[in-house]
């Protein structure tokens, strides 16, 4: 046997890779998780005003608070996960989806009851994030932290995948056969799949229990990542760049299918293939970016090719189609920013190594970032679109990655691990701990 296939045997191809061997049927049923729940994202608006009636401000009413509920769940995902264990919240998650769903389409939709639906579908708000986010705080307690910017890109590979991707490759292929009402039903039954792959097929045991010492209080626990974000500066400027992160992505929906359709006149189905485009470069750079990170600095991968390339690839995406009118430009451009989003990767590993021993609760500080995105970026564009226009919004969101850029500053070397040679090590500023009875840690900053 050669040098390197006796390497190659000792390190099974899912080490390799970065992928913790314990979790890897959790990856697997995120992705048909996300597929199942982003089956809707590209025709549920339309459906509900061709089947229900209802006008553009009711759909973007009922979008609005189920955002809002998203960015609750977002919070509480990773605090539960803390208080009862990373499983049991996937679990509440996968459950609260399915009957939600289900209330949705058989008594809300197909019932046309309106008040049913703004109920359902805004509790069915809390599902993917329980599932998903739960999943990655398990990720976090369990994945060698030498390799955990790594493991989170795969996470992220696998929720990018099916949302959108491949949720609306489903759509655009079932909905033509099986048409719309029937293909939400298909995406329940995917949801369900994903659900039982996860759910049945991980048996590794941190995941099984909470996160926290016995005899922590249930209010403390929930109410820590609020409190690491009031106390710890650092944790505090985690949340607010990933917030800033996806913030323009959820604001430049607003405005961004009128710009490209009608003024770049690229037509409505240009725009929705550029968007196909740009999240499809991004889902293998989740990846990559996450393996950079090990290597150069999470910091450093998060500072620059995240921020910093995310803020002048945007400004490409505008520019280029408006200077030249050249739809191959800009579908150039929006793969630079798809792959640009993806630099933002390792700031969840940036963010876990500010309070190993609170995996869940310093995780919740950081998805708070995340929900707050989704409404932060609308209403940016609510408040300043008339007076800045479309060209300065777009100026505007370039500033928020510029910003980000700066609060990058705010960490330092012993937040993170550094490297000695080709050997890895972790700062020793804190002292070893029993990290939920798996393995010892060191801890960092």
């Amino acid at each position: 046997m050669s040098v390197s296939t006796a390497v190659k045997a000792a390190h099974p191809l899912w080490e390799r890779l970065g992928i913790p061997k314990p979790l890897i049927l959790g990856y697997v049923g995120v992705l048909l998780f996300m597929i199942g729940d982003g089956v809707e994202s590209n025709y549920l608006t339309p459906f509900l005003q061709d089947h229900n009636g209802m006008d553009v401000q009711r759909v973007g009413l009922l979008v609005t608070v189920y955002g809002m509920v998203v960015a609750v769940s977002s919070w509480l995902a990773a605090a539960f996960s803390d208080l009862w264990g990373p499983k049991r919240v996937m679990l509440i998650g996968a459950t609260g989806w399915v009957v939600f769903e289900v209330i949705f389409l058989a008594f809300g939709v197909a019932a046309d009851n309106e008040t049913v639906i703004f109920l359902a579908y805004a509790a069915r708000g809390m599902g993917y994030p329980l599932f998903a986010f739960g999943f990655l705080v398990w990720i976090a307690a369990v994945a060698d932290r030498a390799r955990l910017a790594t493991a989170i890109g795969w996470f992220y590979v696998s929720f990018t995948a099916g949302l959108p991707t491949l949720g609306a490759l489903i759509a655009n292929g079932s909905i033509p056969v099986l048409g719309p009402l029937n293909t939400l039903w298909l995406s329940l039954g995917l949801v369900v799949a994903g659900s039982l792959v996860a759910l049945l097929g991980l048996r590794e045991k941190t995941g099984s229990r909470p996160l926290v010492r016995p005899g922590d209080k249930a209010f403390g626990t929930l109410s820590l990542g609020l409190k690491l974000m009031a106390t710890r500066p650092k944790v505090l400027c985690a949340s607010i760049i990933r917030m800033l992160n996806t913030a323009p992505q959820y604001g430049s929906f607003v405005f961004f299918p009128v710009l490209f359709a009608d003024r770049f006149n690229f037509g409505l189905s240009g725009w929705l293939l550029l968007t196909t485009i740009i999240y499809a470069a991004n889902i293998p750079f989740n990846v990559i970016f996450g393996m950079l990170g090990d290597r150069i600095g999470w910091r450093n991968t998060v500072r620059w090719f995240g921020a910093v390339f995310s803020g002048v690839s945007l400004l490409a995406l505008y520019y280029l189609p408006a200077w030249t009118g050249s739809y191959p430009l800009a579908v150039l451009a929006g793969i630079a920013f798809g792959i640009a989003l993806a630099g933002f990767v390792p700031l969840s590993a940036l963010t876990a190594g500010l309070e190993p021993g609170h995996p869940g609760a310093v995780m919740s500080a950081y998805n708070i970032g995340m929900g707050a995105s989704v409404a932060v970026g609308p209403l940016l564009v609510a408040l300043f679109y008339d007076s800045l226009g479309q060209e300065g919004m777009v100026w505007l969101f370039a500033g928020c990655y510029g910003l980000a850029a700066l609060l990058t500053l705010a960490f330092r070397p012993t937040d993170e691990r550094t490297r000695t040679g080709n050997k890895t090590k972790l700062e020793e500023k804190e002292p070893r701990l029993d990290t939920v009875g798996t393995r010892h840690l060191k801890t960092c900053g």
